[in-house]
């Protein structure tokens, strides 16, 4: 599934070069999980002002509304000049003056979905509720340990859920834990003001490494320019349950928690 690292890898990937691009057609294939939300003539003529990120979601602001496009769990993102006849699991396309933006989603659980502005609702429903950016100075050490300290389960659960800091999905919260030092099972409410401090940079950390080298590519996750990413060549936990750990040698762990994979060193990660 694409993460925060991914998105952002996706979205400078395309971002200056459509920058000013006129829409001159939309194409829509087969339904995905949300429908657009408007007549696909009421984006023609429209200019493509700029490409923004909020958590997992493409911002593209547009002369009169914006698009929210969401990769969901195998969506990728291609823009180019000459693409080559839609396929099978293409099913969005943005003709623009600059080239074609083009959704490819084999499980359809992607979307692209107009509104009005980001305070409408139909953008409220999907941004609404998510937390503050990891990667923005919003994201303070101290209201994160205070957050934490109010919830009682445990810690790796509760950053996919994002409501603390979005976009810590599952490849990226295992990292952190282990730069910080923190078994994934630990409960939220024991973890001291320190070790807090710790995470909140581990998760900036993570993330920042991730966008550098391009985000993880674990099946198909290409950038816009058909590129892949290269992070999860150095995962330290993620995906090498019984592996030695890159540190202390010991047998890297694997567990399920929440119906997802887990992955931790049982030496360096303390409960």
């Amino acid at each position: 599934m694409p993460e925060l690292p991914e998105v952002e890898v996706t979205r400078l990937s395309f971002a200056d070069r459509i920058a000013g691009a006129r829409i001159e057609g939309v194409v829509v294939g087969k339904p995905l999980r949300w429908p657009l939300g408007c007549e696909a003539a009421q984006l023609h003529g429209q200019q493509v002002l700029a490409v923004r990120r909020r958590g997992k979601y493409l911002l593209l602001d547009l002369s009169d509304g914006l698009l929210l496009m969401h990769l969901g769990m195998s969506g990728s993102v291609s823009f180019g000049a000459n693409l080559p006849l839609a396929g099978k699991h293409d099913h969005f396309d943005l003709v623009t003056s600059l080239g074609t933006l083009r959704l490819h989603d084999p499980r359809r659980f992607g979307a692209v979905v107009h509104a009005a502005g980001e305070a409408h609702p139909a953008a409220q429903k999907l941004l609404g509720r998510l937390g503050v950016e990891p990667l923005s100075e919003a994201f303070d050490a101290l209201v994160f340990h205070q957050w934490l300290h109010a919830r009682h389960t445990a810690i790796k659960p509760l950053l996919l859920a994002g409501q603390a800091v979005v976009g810590v999905g599952n490849i990226y919260a295992s990292e952190a834990l282990f730069l910080a030092g923190i078994r994934p099972t630990t409960r939220a409410s024991q973890i001291s003001k320190p070790r807090a401090a710790r995470l909140h940079h581990a998760i900036q950390t993570v993330l920042t490494d991730a966008v550098a080298k391009g985000g993880s590519t674990l099946r198909d996750f290409s950038n816009a320019a058909g590129e892949a990413g290269h992070f999860q060549l150095e995962a330290m936990v993620y995906d090498r349950a019984g592996l030695p750990c890159r540190v202390c040698a010991a047998p890297i762990k694997g567990i399920r928690q929440g119906q997802r994979s887990t992955f931790y060193c049982a030496t360096c990660q303390k409960p």
